[in-house]
């Protein structure tokens, strides 16, 4: 039986020209895919029979093509291992010819680095990932793999509800959680649901991430900001804001908890206004010296939205994300979000798993651990090394502040730039509108190297610090 095309196990594309007939235009074809990369160094090509059936011609020409780039030295063929593109490095495309010199110098890659807002990528839990991965698919139903329901899997759904209301005291039920890719995946379902209900103003912190703020204000949304004193963000100044978001448990990037004062404050201006209070609470399960502050929703389910995610406590290639919504606002959330689900249903799968089995708990239990040696190791690092730098915020979290003495802050970015060092200094994260005067200070997340690099970034840091 001849082979068809849909059984043939290698795709290639290509287009052999018509001039000087078909073994030439095949030969210059595949000559121009290996010269130019496109066929990468150590490609296994079709058989000379696969390829001949795709394109129609003559099984002795497409081998006659493959003997020439062989015996040009573009293709190699060995007994069981096929024909391959040869290992040599493919010309580059004209205009940037090898020995051409680049028009401007790229910056050199940093050996280390303190940024803010990710894991330990390397600690990754993969052996308990995949074992729950493979109990997830083992037992997947059918339907699992079809398009879903937008609100996501109600095993993650139910798994996280659980989970939620146990560690950080939120009040909610699986029909009321909706799962998304992250965040701001999550922040532009929500502004949409703002918009459609009038919503024009939402408030925001003095310090934050500009990324959030430019998703607003892209969807339309003026994006006030609220005043920040050493009780934490002023929500009393919302005036007639009809939302407000904000990082209650631990501020992003100050590292502070909201004052008790200030929580029942934005509580009760939603009641009175019908406003929303958006809460990012981004790393919930990370509290070292003092007893973990609870979610603001748990004081009003109906006013409050919670966001969460694992990308701090697994990692933020999962693009997992999940939302607990007022019951008021679970459908129209849902009608945003669209009609299927466009989360990964395997990643939401393993997800629930590895919560129900216990999995989850035990990892951010040694993350915990991990991060506050690390923690204690940047104090002590940098309370003996530069006694006029002040560590705060780091009572929780993944990131600490380094205050500075005035007028260093962009010094010593530029010296850690020197010496290969990726640190962010306060004022990347500063609201173009906050009031409160500028503060020189580090946000440096000492969550982000792997333990082999972690030696190397301290001391690179307290090297550039006055």
């Amino acid at each position: 039986m001849a082979e068809s095309w849909a059984t043939l196990g290698v795709d290639l594309h290509l287009e052999p020209t018509a001039s000087g007939g078909l073994r030439r235009g095949l030969t210059d074809a595949l000559r121009d895919a290996a010269r130019t990369g496109r066929l990468a160094p150590g490609t296994r090509l079709p058989s000379s029979r696969s390829l001949a059936t795709d394109l129609g011609i003559a099984r002795n020409t497409v081998a006659e093509a493959y003997a020439d780039l062989v015996a040009e030295g573009w293709l190699t063929a060995r007994q069981g291992s096929g024909t391959r593109v040869a290992e040599r490095a493919a010309v580059p495309p004209s205009g940037t010819a090898r020995g051409r010199a680049p028009s401007r110098r790229e910056p050199a890659r940093p050996a280390y680095s303190l940024l803010p807002g990710s894991p330990d990528l390397a600690a990754f839990p993969r052996t308990a990932w995949l074992k729950a991965a493979r109990r997830a698919l083992a037992t997947a139903p059918y339907d699992a793999l079809g398009y879903g329901d937008p609100r996501g899997r109600p095993e993650l759904r139910t798994a996280l509800a659980g989970y939620l209301a146990r560690v950080r005291g939120v009040r909610t039920d699986p029909e009321t959680i909706l799962i998304t890719s992250g965040f701001a995946h999550a922040l532009r379902i929500i502004t949409a649901v703002l918009a459609a209900r009038g919503v024009r103003t939402v408030a925001v912190e003095s310090y934050g991430l500009d990324a959030y703020w430019r998703l607003l204000q892209q969807a339309g949304l003026a994006t006030p900001a609220l005043p920040y004193d050493e009780l934490g963000t002023d929500t009393r100044e919302l005036g007639d804001a009809g939302a407000v978001l904000l990082t209650p448990a631990h501020q992003f990037p100050m590292g502070t908890a909201l004052h008790p004062d200030r929580r029942a404050a934005v509580v009760d201006w939603a009641r009175r206004t019908g406003g929303l209070v958006l809460e990012d609470d981004y790393d919930g399960e990370f509290r070292y010296d003092r007893q973990p502050v609870g979610a603001l929703q748990g004081l009003d389910p109906d006013r409050v939205l919670y966001f969460g995610t694992a990308s701090k406590s697994l990692a933020p290639g999962l693009r997992l994300g999940w939302m607990v919504l007022p019951p008021a606002l679970a459908a129209e959330a849902a009608a945003a979000k669209g009609g299927t689900d466009t989360v990964g249903v395997l990643e939401q799968l393993t997800l629930a798993e590895f919560i129900t089995s216990g999995a989850y708990d035990r990892h951010v239990r040694s993350s915990r651990l991990r991060y506050r040696r690390r923690r204690d190791a940047l104090a002590a690092a940098v309370t003996a090394r530069a006694p006029e730098v002040t560590v705060t915020g780091i009572a929780a979290g993944l990131h600490a502040l380094l205050r500075l003495p005035p007028g260093l802050e962009q010094s010593v970015i530029q010296a850690a730039t020197w010496q290969g060092l990726a640190l962010q200094g306060l004022t990347f994260h500063r609201h173009g509108a906050a009031a409160a005067e500028p503060l020189d200070a580090l946000v440096v997340g000492y969550a982000t190297p792997p333990d082999s690099a972690w030696a190397g970034a301290l001391d690179a840091l307290c090297r550039v610090l006055p």
